[in-house]
Protein backbone atom coordinates (compact mmCIF):
# COMPACT_ATOMS: atom_id res chain seq x y z
CA UNK A 1 0.00 0.00 0.00
CA UNK A 2 1.32 3.89 -0.61
CA UNK A 3 1.33 5.52 2.07
CA UNK A 4 -0.08 9.21 1.81
CA UNK A 5 2.63 11.27 2.46
CA UNK A 6 1.64 15.00 2.87
CA UNK A 7 0.51 17.49 5.79
CA UNK A 8 -2.23 17.81 7.76
CA UNK A 9 -3.73 21.46 8.52
CA UNK A 10 -2.82 21.07 12.56
CA UNK A 11 0.81 20.48 11.10
CA UNK A 12 0.94 24.15 9.91
CA UNK A 13 2.85 26.58 11.93
CA UNK A 14 0.66 29.26 13.64
CA UNK A 15 1.95 32.24 12.25
CA UNK A 16 2.02 30.70 8.81
CA UNK A 17 -0.64 32.70 7.02
CA UNK A 18 -1.11 33.76 3.22
CA UNK A 19 -1.12 36.93 1.53
CA UNK A 20 -4.50 37.72 1.13
CA UNK A 21 -4.17 37.75 5.45
CA UNK A 22 -1.29 40.20 5.16
CA UNK A 23 -3.02 41.95 2.40
CA UNK A 24 -6.03 42.39 5.02
CA UNK A 25 -4.01 43.46 8.05
CA UNK A 26 -1.95 46.12 5.41
CA UNK A 27 -5.40 47.42 4.49
CA UNK A 28 -6.88 47.96 7.53
CA UNK A 29 -3.33 49.75 8.93
CA UNK A 30 -3.80 51.91 5.74
CA UNK A 31 -6.93 53.26 6.64
CA UNK A 32 -6.18 53.76 10.47
CA UNK A 33 -3.38 55.83 8.94
CA UNK A 34 -5.75 57.72 6.56
CA UNK A 35 -7.93 58.30 9.30
CA UNK A 36 -4.94 59.72 12.06
CA UNK A 37 -3.88 61.77 8.58
CA UNK A 38 -7.18 63.47 8.29
CA UNK A 39 -8.15 64.10 11.73
CA UNK A 40 -6.59 66.98 12.71
CA UNK A 41 -8.04 68.69 9.71
CA UNK A 42 -11.11 69.11 11.71
CA UNK A 43 -9.52 71.66 14.32
CA UNK A 44 -11.03 69.99 17.56
CA UNK A 45 -7.57 69.44 19.44
CA UNK A 46 -8.63 67.20 22.01
CA UNK A 47 -10.70 64.76 19.76
CA UNK A 48 -7.64 65.00 17.38
CA UNK A 49 -5.19 63.78 20.22
CA UNK A 50 -7.11 60.98 21.47
CA UNK A 51 -8.37 59.89 18.03
CA UNK A 52 -4.03 59.73 17.13
CA UNK A 53 -3.08 58.14 20.14
CA UNK A 54 -5.83 55.37 20.18
CA UNK A 55 -5.11 55.01 16.20
CA UNK A 56 -1.23 54.54 17.81
CA UNK A 57 -2.26 52.09 20.27
CA UNK A 58 -4.68 49.82 17.85
CA UNK A 59 -1.63 49.80 15.23
CA UNK A 60 1.38 48.94 17.44
CA UNK A 61 -1.24 46.19 18.78
CA UNK A 62 -2.18 44.97 15.76
CA UNK A 63 1.32 44.54 14.39
CA UNK A 64 3.08 43.45 17.46
CA UNK A 65 0.38 40.68 17.80
CA UNK A 66 -0.14 40.21 13.82
CA UNK A 67 2.89 40.61 12.25
CA UNK A 68 5.58 40.21 15.16
CA UNK A 69 3.65 36.87 16.27
CA UNK A 70 3.79 38.33 19.92
CA UNK A 71 1.06 35.06 21.24
CA UNK A 72 4.23 32.77 20.33
CA UNK A 73 6.26 34.76 22.76
CA UNK A 74 4.68 35.04 26.03
CA UNK A 75 7.14 33.60 28.31
CA UNK A 76 9.63 36.17 27.37
CA UNK A 77 7.53 39.45 26.52
CA UNK A 78 6.88 40.17 30.26
CA UNK A 79 10.25 40.30 30.55
CA UNK A 80 11.58 41.99 27.64
CA UNK A 81 9.21 44.88 28.43
CA UNK A 82 9.10 45.54 31.68
CA UNK A 83 13.69 46.01 30.85
CA UNK A 84 12.60 48.19 28.10
CA UNK A 85 10.63 49.78 30.87
CA UNK A 86 13.15 49.73 33.24
CA UNK A 87 15.57 51.65 30.66
CA UNK A 88 13.16 54.17 29.97
CA UNK A 89 12.91 54.89 33.96
CA UNK A 90 16.84 55.09 34.27
CA UNK A 91 17.46 57.20 31.31
CA UNK A 92 14.37 59.75 32.99
CA UNK A 93 15.92 59.71 36.28
CA UNK A 94 19.46 60.44 35.08
CA UNK A 95 18.30 62.99 32.95
CA UNK A 96 15.51 64.53 34.25
CA UNK A 97 17.86 66.20 37.68
CA UNK A 98 19.73 67.76 34.49
CA UNK A 99 16.82 69.00 32.27
CA UNK A 100 14.78 70.25 34.53
CA UNK A 101 16.93 72.83 35.72
CA UNK A 102 17.20 76.13 34.34
CA UNK A 103 20.86 76.25 33.85
CA UNK A 104 23.60 73.83 33.73
CA UNK A 105 27.36 72.93 33.26
CA UNK A 106 27.46 73.85 30.14
CA UNK A 107 23.98 75.27 28.89
CA UNK A 108 21.13 77.90 30.18
CA UNK A 109 17.27 77.13 29.48
CA UNK A 110 16.69 80.61 28.16
CA UNK A 111 13.05 79.97 27.62
CA UNK A 112 12.65 77.97 31.11
CA UNK A 113 13.86 81.45 32.60
CA UNK A 114 11.96 83.31 30.66
CA UNK A 115 8.45 81.51 31.45
CA UNK A 116 9.44 82.34 35.40
CA UNK A 117 10.34 86.30 35.16
CA UNK A 118 7.20 86.33 33.34
CA UNK A 119 5.18 84.89 35.97
CA UNK A 120 6.97 87.13 38.45
CA UNK A 121 5.73 89.87 36.55
CA UNK A 122 2.17 88.18 36.25
CA UNK A 123 2.01 87.90 40.23
CA UNK A 124 3.41 90.76 41.66
CA UNK A 125 0.92 92.69 38.90
CA UNK A 126 -1.95 90.41 40.27
CA UNK A 127 -0.98 91.52 43.86
CA UNK A 128 -1.35 95.11 42.99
Amino acid sequence: MAEHVGHSHDEHKEGDHGASYYVKIWGILLVLFIISVLGPEFGHRTVTLITAFGIAIVKAYLVAVKFMHIRQEKKYIAYIMFAMLGAVFLFYIAVSTDVQQTSGTNWENHAAKQIIEDNKDFEHHMEH
